[in-house]
């Protein structure tokens, strides 16, 4: 039974480093600048957006333009928070290795 307990131990200890790494995440802000600074968008660790500014000058282009250099800014947006976040759980999990499960 020892072994089972040290297994608890390392899983609440696991579980505490996940909850203090979510809190960084949903703390710590990305920003993503796309088509030359046309677009710009803040997002947390935890994938919040958390606000777009559009250039003026960039409304006075086409609606799809518009619509393309947007969307492009957003996947870049998810893409960069996600990487992030993976990065930083990865961090809160290292060291962990209970048998049968990873």
């Amino acid at each position: 039974m020892a072994g089972v307990g040290k297994l608890l131990k390392q899983a609440q200890k696991m579980q505490k480093k996940i909850e203090d790494a979510q809190k960084e995440l949903a703390s710590k802000e990305l920003e993503v600048s796309s088509g030359g600074g046309a677009v710009s968008i803040r997002i947390n660790g935890q994938s919040e957006f958390l606000s777009i500014k559009l250039d003026p000058e960039l409304l006075k282009e086409e609606a799809s333009l518009v619509e393309e250099t947007l969307l492009e800014a957003v996947k870049e947006a998810a893409s960069k928070a996600k990487a992030f976040n993976e990065e930083e759980m990865a961090k809160a999990t290292e060291g962990f290795n209970m048998p049968g499960l990873m």
